[in-house]
């Protein structure tokens, strides 16, 4: 696919993909569209172990584009495809094979917050803020979202007020990794994606699986479910060569096998 409101570079097993929409990287079609391959893309990618999303700019993303919502509908059937898109859109960060690691630049509004919730790690910028602000636009959206990483009543006093959440509070609420200067969230991203590339990619895979699929099941089942998948990794020829690597005190060489 052609990009031309996202930009993606693959260097050292580390896939950066940057949102570059200016000014705010506001979410169109054609964003979503572009996003959700290039997650695809890496899902298949053997040269690619880990995922580092941020944005262009001062933002990392102002959200859904509301100026093309306002002609959206132009024929019966426009908005329930809009919703269909928009649902993968979130998904694909979720569903790519490797994990996601968000480098939140700057304030992640609306859908740029459930977005950002949506990847598997997150840093933020000291300028990183976020807000729902759906609700003074007549909408909604995005409260299964929060409900999964606020308590009831901070969910709700976000979701009814639409005010404004510093990265610093969602650092104390234990929601992002780290708060950082401008200047070092890339860095600190890269290091951390570099990190999980030199782990096997087979394990890497099955463990970001196993956190997807335990989510929705209970204690005794989830535990079961987990057990299996170790079990399957032991047979690995990667998980032999790190039990090796590890007696013989060197590094592994991993094959993703």
């Amino acid at each position: 696919m052609e990009l031309q409101t996202c930009r993606l570079a693959v260097a050292e097993g580390i896939a950066t993909v940057t949102l570059d929409r200016p000014p705010v990287n506001a979410q169109n079609r054609r964003l979503r569209e572009e996003l959700t391959w290039i997650f695809d893309s890496c899902s298949d990618r053997r040269d690619v172990r880990c995922v580092v999303l941020t944005g262009a700019g001062n933002s990392f993303s102002a959200g859904a584009d509301i100026k093309e919502r306002v002609g959206l509908v132009q024929e019966p059937g426009d908005y329930i495809s809009h919703n269909r898109l928009t649902r993968e859109f979130f998904y694909a960060p979720m569903d790519c094979l490797k994990p996601v690691i968000c480098a939140a630049n700057g304030p992640a509004i609306g859908a740029g917050f459930a977005l950002m919730l949506s990847c598997d790690v997150m840093l933020a910028a000291e300028t990183c803020w976020v807000q729902m602000p759906e609700i003074d636009v007549g909408l909604a959206g995005g409260t299964k979202l929060l409900s999964e990483h606020f308590s009831r009543s901070k969910a709700r006093a976000m979701y009814f007020t639409g005010r404004k959440m510093p990265a610093a509070e969602l650092y104390r609420l234990g929601l992002v990794e780290a708060v950082l200067p401008a200047e070092a969230l890339l860095p600190a991203a890269l290091e951390m994606a570099r990190e999980i590339a030199a782990k096997s990619p087979l394990a890497v895979r099955e463990i970001k699986r196993s956190f997807n699929v335990v989510e929705s099941m209970p204690y005794r089942e989830a535990y079961r479910f987990e057990q299996t998948v170790t079990e399957q990794l032991s047979q690995s020829a990667d998980t032999k060569e790190a039990q090796r690597a590890f007696v013989e005190k060197r590094k592994p060489v991993f094959k993703g096998e």
